[in-house]
């Protein structure tokens, strides 16, 4: 597919080939989500497998997302200096090899160590994915071409992870993983296809982008992400042995809560985009609190299954967070843009680890699994006076370059 000479000589692309590249990016969100949320339906599964406890699977958890916050800014440092396209394709083969890693753990130091492997990508390829995608559409649509990219994660938890989930129960956990593999060889062969390799490109020097990166509205953006976002992760790595043991229910109903809380997350994915367009970044922190407000409510839904399906939906709309904040990340971010982008995603798992470990501790403490909730709303409460904090530094900031001018 080759691209259409623009007024200006740079690569424009027809709505057809831009949506085939949105699609083979996303089909890559696909893959990782499924990768990242699988692990969390089969909890029960996994711990019986490898003859280890719930809190021990969260381990595991814990340990793809740390891998997700070092490959992160390290691999967009080292990326800047490919093509875009090539970054991409090796992301994938990468995180390929990790999951299939992961299919074939012999046990559990072995799965730590091939799950923080799998999520040296993560990041990366989300940073990349959504740079591309917002470099393909007007600037005031690129909030939602991201959360077009980032759908391919919303569709993981809408049918990838229940699909997973199901495939664990009713063959091996493993089978699992191999499957999420299989996915990602499926996005190398998409983004080989549809996303043409652009020479003429400005690839990005590492130096300048560490430079820009060290600016305090940066930071506050990902400590927004890291905090306020724990929040969803605390109540949905216990989804499962909530269920089976607050609400009462067999294992069956475990995909169809996972598919519950991704009809949440899709819903979510688009309704941030969209009011980030129209509210910009004021859009976080209503954001924020409608997830305080869901999450106080959490703990008083898990004693009914028809409540816990509405409060799982509920949980899943937080993930409107991202495309809010990716997109502010692309706009503070001066020079910074890869490096940026992809910290976002290792910021968001921050939150990945850093909610199991505090539910964990809620749990392991005597509080119960319907703890979690509380738990999830103190962080998002945190993330709000935060973003209280970025917010007034994000209006004093046009002042005071008024005055210097």
């Amino acid at each position: 597919m080759k691209p259409i000479e623009g007024a200006d000589n740079s690569p424009a692309y027809s709505s057809r080939a831009v949506l085939l590249i949105q699609i083979a990016l996303a089909m890559g969100g696909f893959g990782i989500g499924t990768g990242e949320f699988a692990i969390m339906g089969l909890m029960p599964n996994v711990a019986e497998g490898l003859a280890i406890s719930e809190q021990q699977v969260g381990h595991v958890i814990s340990a793809y997302a740390l891998g997700v916050v070092v490959g992160a800014p390290l691999l967009a440092v080292v990326g800047a200096l490919l093509f875009r396209r090539h970054l991409l394709i090796l992301l994938m083969i990468v995180f390929a090899l990790g999951n299939f890693a992961s299919a074939m753990a012999p046990d559990y130091h072995s799965l730590l160590l091939y799950r923080f492997l799998a999520g040296l990508p993560h990041g990366a390829y989300f940073g990349v994915a959504c740079l591309v995608a917002a470099s393909l559409v007007p600037p005031n649509q690129r909030a939602k071409a991201v959360s077009r990219v980032l759908m391919g994660l919303t569709i993981a938890m809408l049918l990838g992870n229940p699909l997973a989930t199901w495939l664990g129960q009713v063959m091996d956990w493993r089978y699992a993983f191999g499957l999420v593999g299989g996915i990602a060889l499926l996005t190398v062969l998409l983004v080989s296809l549809y996303l043409p390799l652009n020479r003429s490109e400005q690839r990005s020097n590492p130096v300048r982008e560490l430079r820009a990166f060290n600016q305090p509205k940066v930071w506050l953006a990902l400590a927004i992400s890291s905090v306020g976002f724990a929040g969803m992760f605390c109540v949905f790595s216990y989804l499962a042995p909530t269920l089976l043991e607050v609400t009462g229910v067999s294992k069956a109903w475990i995909p169809v809560a996972l598919a519950a809380f991704g009809a949440g997350g899709i819903a979510g994915n688009i309704a941030g985009g969209w009011l980030f367009d129209r509210l910009q970044f004021k859009a976080v922190g209503w954001l924020l609190l409608w997830s305080t407000g869901i999450l106080l409510l959490f703990p008083l839904a898990t004693q009914n299954i028809v409540t816990m399906l509405l409060a799982a939906f509920a949980v899943g709309s937080m993930v409107s967070l991202s495309p809010a904040l990716q997109t502010h990340l692309m706009d503070v971010a001066a020079e910074a843009q890869t490096l940026a982008a992809a910290s976002n995603h290792s910021a968001f798992n921050v939150a990945n680890a850093l909610g199991p470990w505090l539910g964990g501790m809620a749990v392991s403490a005597g509080l119960g699994w319907s703890s979690t909730g509380l738990v999830g709303a103190a962080t998002a409460l945190t993330g709000f006076a935060v973003f209280v904090i970025a917010y007034r530094q994000h209006k004093l900031v046009p002042v005071l370059a008024e005055v210097e001018d």
